[in-house]
């Protein structure tokens, strides 16, 4: 454990993101150019595929970092069985659910009951498969969908903000488990299907297409929201929800339905649209969404 890692441990997390948000929502002219400038140099952000390529033309540090592509920046996937990569970044990890564990890094493991704040929203995955994907800094901050759904509940699961760096990832136990998250659940044609939008330390929101900003509305319990009969349907490859900061998202997917693509490995570098997974199952299932 790197001596950051161990500082975090007793850092004032929310403290730290609360104040990040005050920067991040600045209009100051210098202070909101100061940080995008030095984001992009430190961390060799590619402006030319942005939709507004112009580092100066961003009210702020927020508008810069939750950045819009230019439409054919990303492409999805041709394959029609072809589940979505739902966001730029690395590989964590990814592959099989074992029982209800998901591996984190070497020798560490969390339960999916324990990421999703309920067993019986877990059992649809046991044996399942599931891909943790990371953003760093440089990255497009917008989860996409991997496959159409309709949003059946989020679950907004209050916790710690640990950074999910390389470090943190080995280091702290459960640590997905342990960190502020979102739970997005859609129902499918092949079934459920989670998206799991996991905070970090000065990370100061996530925000859905749907619902607007879901965090930094800190709370100290687990709070649900159930879209049931509002008839919300995101489409394969649409905007579902974007980070300020970087972070990571969690695809979780019930067993038999599709295997992961064999060249997604820890740390592989992934693009949104690219193919996460392809269905092995065509069996319409009684949640189609359609």
């Amino acid at each position: 454990m790197t001596p950051i890692t161990a500082l975090t441990w007793i850092l004032p997390h929310r403290l730290l993101s609360a104040l990040a948000r005050k920067l991040a929502y600045s209009t100051r002219p210098g202070l909101k150019q100061w940080l995008i400038n030095t984001v992009i140099r430190r961390f060799g952000v590619d402006m030319s595929e942005a939709a507004e390529p112009d580092p100066t033309a961003y009210p702020t540090f927020n508008a810069f970092f939750t950045r819009a592509l230019k439409p054919d920046a990303r492409i999805p996937d041709p394959q029609p069985s072809a589940l979505l990569m739902p966001a730029d970044g690395h590989i964590s990890q990814c592959g099989d659910i074992d029982q209800d564990r998901i591996f984190q890094a070497k020798g560490r493991s969390f339960t999916t009951s324990e990421l999703l704040g309920s067993s019986d929203d877990a059992a649809p995955f046991r044996n399942g498969v599931f891909a943790t994907i990371y953003l760093s800094p440089r990255d497009y901050h917008r989860v996409h969908m991997p496959w159409r759904g309709r949003l059946r509940e989020t679950v907004h699961v209050p916790g710690r903000l640990f950074s999910v760096g390389i470090d943190a990832v080995r280091s702290v136990p459960r640590l997905f488990a342990r960190n502020e998250r979102l739970v997005c659940h859609f129902d499918t044609d092949f079934g459920p299907m989670a998206l799991v939008m996991v905070g970090a330390i000065l990370v100061s929101g996530v925000e859905t297409v749907w619902s607007g900003i879901e965090i930094p509305h800190y709370g100290d319990r687990i709070t649900r929201k159930d879209y049931r009969g509002q008839d919300i349907v995101l489409e394969r490859f649409a905007e579902m929800a974007r980070f300020n900061y970087g972070s990571t998202v969690i695809v979780l997917l019930p067993p038999g339905i599709a295997r992961l693509t064999q060249e997604l490995v820890a740390e592989a570098p992934v693009r949104l649209g690219q193919a996460l997974a392809n269905r092995t199952q065509e069996r319409p299932h009684p949640s189609n969404p359609s």
